[in-house]
């Protein structure tokens, strides 16, 4: 089992900054790739940035440029600083962990950016 807990939501004005932390316990050993997801209302969630265990990291192309995903492995934990929001980032955000084939998600938080 692997338990994700995230923090950092919060309301900010549109060209604002945020930071996401995403603290891992349990069975972290198992843990390949993790990642954030966000889901607005009545939208699908969808994938924001993942980062490997080689620190490879991918992006949506519509956060490219703005967001960026790091980890500290001393911490067991995932960032994501998010520069530049948008009204159309405003979303839960979810931390995702893939221990293959298990799936764990953290209880999210939310993300509001005001115009």
């Amino acid at each position: 089992q692997v338990q994700l807990v995230e923090s950092g939501g919060g309301l900010v004005q549109a060209g604002g900054s945020l930071r996401l932390s995403c603290a891992a316990s349990g069975s972290i050993f198992r843990i390949a790739v993790m990642g954030w997801y966000r889901q607005a209302p009545g939208k699908q969630r969808e994938m924001v940035a993942t980062i490997d265990t080689g620190s490879r990291t991918k992006y949506a192309d519509s956060v490219k440029g703005r967001f960026t995903i790091s980890r500290d492995n001393a911490k067991n934990t995932v960032f994501l600083r998010m520069n530049s929001l948008k009204p159309e980032d405003t979303a839960v955000y979810y931390c995702n962990a893939a221990a293959y084939p298990l799936q764990y998600w953290g209880q999210g938080t939310q993300v509001t950016v005001s115009s």
